[in-house]
């Protein structure tokens, strides 16, 4: 299950949900107990053999790293 971070529009506290995608535009009370919350965008770092690489093995680096250039 995939986690969500929300803010507290209230007491600005943030914090984090494990829940269902299905759930993930449902209304989440914060710890605190109040009702206002905003879901946060959040990023996601993908590391480890399984990620692969972002780069092509062949050098890239555009026009001038890929040897097109003259």
């Amino acid at each position: 299950m995939p986690t969500y971070a929300y803010r507290c529009r209230e007491c600005t506290e943030t914090f984090e949900l494990l829940r269902p995608m299905s759930e993930s535009s449902a209304p989440a009370a914060c710890p605190e107990g109040h009702a206002d919350t905003v879901k946060l965008l959040t990023t996601v770092a993908l590391t480890g053999a399984a990620s692969g690489s972002a780069v092509p093995a062949g050098g890239g680096g555009g026009c001038c790293g890929g040897g097109c250039c003259g």
